[in-house]
């Protein structure tokens, strides 16, 4: 009888064992490199001073008008070769964001602002969990705030916790 922790062709987790930790750690660290969530980019927004980045949102003037997280920069993927150098400081570090997960053109206009040599992050989730975490945003109309989805952030809290 294998131990409840073996690794066996019939376990679908386990087929493929997990990496050695230091594969792992190597793998997680440089994920965090290149992504950022929803939850840490507004915590830097909200505190005191310079956040040390710019947020930066690269989805459709439609889009944008519909809901943007206050004080991003619009720009287009399209545009962003274009663009960039009127908008973006090269020492500034900049955080892509695009519709949420199921879109990956957040990851598009990261791709595009590396190859203009900008440092730069993705935020996971895009606009679509900025909203779900029940941060405010603005539209063309105004100011909007929805609550949290409790499967997002525990109820009265804006932070997992992880």
């Amino acid at each position: 009888m294998n131990p409840p922790h073996a690794i066996t062709a019939d376990n679908p987790v386990l087929r493929v064992p997990p990496a050695a930790p230091a594969t792992a750690a190597a793998y997680f660290g440089a994920s965090l490199a290149f992504h950022a969530d929803v939850s840490d980019v507004a915590a830097a927004l909200a505190a005191d001073g310079d956040p040390g980045f710019v947020l930066l949102d690269s989805r459709s003037t439609e889009s944008w008008d519909q809901g943007h997280v206050p004080g991003a920069v619009h720009l287009p993927t399209p545009l962003i070769a274009g663009r960039a150098h009127e908008l973006l400081d090269p020492a500034v570090p900049v955080v892509t964001y695009c519709w949420g997960p199921g879109c990956n053109g957040g990851a598009r206009a990261a791709l595009a602002l590396a190859g203009l040599g900008y440092r730069v992050k993705e935020m996971l989730g895009g606009f679509e969990y900025w909203v779900r975490e029940g941060f405010a945003f603005e539209t063309r109309q105004g100011p909007g705030r929805r609550a949290a989805d409790p499967f997002t952030a525990p109820a009265g809290s804006e932070d997992c916790g992880c």
